[in-house]
C-alpha cells in the first residue's frame, strides 16, 4: 500500500500492480480495495498493465476531510492520476463510473475511458429517486443511523424490493455496509442528478472528448441498460456494449478482456 495527497490534504491510499500502461479502477458505493468487485478484475489487468486501486475518501485505510463536496473526490482521483504519470486508462463501475465520468469532464488527464452501468435513470422503466432523495440520506447519516441509510439507499436508490432490503441484515457483508454508510451521500452527489428519469442535459459531459466505453449486463435491469445506451449515444465519441450473461455484479473473468481489448 502507499499514499498520495489530495489538494485539501486528505490521505489517500492506494495499490499498485502489474507492469505497462497505467489503468486506475473506480469502485462504486459501499466498498473499498479489501471489499470490492474490483480486486478481482485488478489481477486480471495486471498482466498488462500498470493497475492502480484506491480507498476512495472515506474508505478503507484513506483519510476524510469534512466538509464534502464533489469536487473533493475528483481532487482526490487527479492526484492519483498524477501519482500514475498520466493520462490514464481509467475504468469506473455504478456510482464509480459516474466520478469518473466527471473527473474526465473537469480535465483529469485520462487517454480512455470505460464506464459499466453508471445507475442513472433517464426514462419511466423504474421510479426516479425521491425528491427529497439527497436531504434524506443527508439526516439519516448525520443522526449516524447507518443501517437505516443502507436500507434507504438500497431502497429508493438502487431501486430494490423491499423483501430483499429486509434480508439484507442477515447478510455476511451487512457490517460492511454499515461501516461504509457515511460515504453514501459521496456517491449520491455524482449520481441523483441523474436519476429524476429524464433525458441527460445537452451540455453535460461535452469535454469528455476522449474514446469511451459504455457498458452494461445482459441480465441487468431495462432501466439501467437503457441509461448506459442512452449515455454512449450522448458522449462525442463513445461506443456502447453489452456483456451478455452479466449483472450489475460484472464478474472479472467476462469484463478484463473487454478491458484489456480497448486500453491497448
Amino acid at each position: 500500500m502507499s499514499n498520495v495527497t489530495s489538494a485539501d490534504g486528505t490521505r489517500i491510499a492506494y495499490t499498485r500492480a502489474g507492469s505497462g500502461p497505467a489503468v486506475v479502477l473506480v469502485d462504486g458505493a459501499l466498498s473499498h480495495r479489501a471489499q470490492s468487485i474490483n480486486a478481482g478484475l485488478a489481477t486480471a489487468l495486471a498482466a498488462h498493465f500498470t493497475v492502480y486501486t484506491y480507498d476512495r475518501r472515506g474508505r478503507g485505510e484513506s483519510g476524510d476531510t469534512l466538509p464534502f463536496a464533489p469536487e473533493r473526490e475528483v481532487e482526490d482521483l487527479a492526484a492519483l492520476v498524477a501519482e500514475a504519470g498520466g493520462p490514464v486508462r481509467l475504468y469506473g463501475t455504478s456510482s464509480g463510473a459516474a466520478l469518473a465520468l466527471a473527473a474526465t469532464d473537469s480535465g483529469v488527464p485520462v487517454e480512455r475511458l470505460a464506464l459499466y452501468e453508471p445507475p442513472f435513470i433517464v426514462d419511466a422503466t423504474r421510479p426516479p429517486i425521491p425528491d427529497d432523495y439527497l436531504r434524506t440520506l443527508d439526516d439519516l447519516v448525520s443522526a449516524d443511523r447507518r443501517a437505516d441509510a443502507v436500507r434507504y439507499f438500497m431502497r429508493r436508490g438502487v431501486g430494490l424490493p423491499g423483501f430483499v432490503v429486509a434480508m439484507m441484515r442477515f447478510m455476511p457483508a451487512w457490517s460492511t455496509l454499515k461501516a461504509l454508510a457515511h460515504t453514501l451521500p459521496y456517491d449520491a452527489a455524482f449520481v441523483a442528478p441523474y436519476e429524476h428519469g429524464a433525458p441527460y442535459p445537452a451540455a453535460d459531459w461535452a469535454s469528455v472528448k476522449v474514446p469511451t466505453l459504455v457498458m452494461d449486463g445482459g441480465k441487468s435491469q431495462a432501466w439501467i441498460r437503457n441509461a448506459a445506451r442512452a449515455l454512449a449515444e450522448h458522449l462525442p465519441d463513445a461506443t456502447y456494449r453489452t456483456l451478455e450473461g452479466q449483472t450489475h455484479i460484472v464478474k472479472p473473468e467476462a469484463l478484463a478482456p473487454v478491458l484489456e481489448g480497448f486500453f491497448r
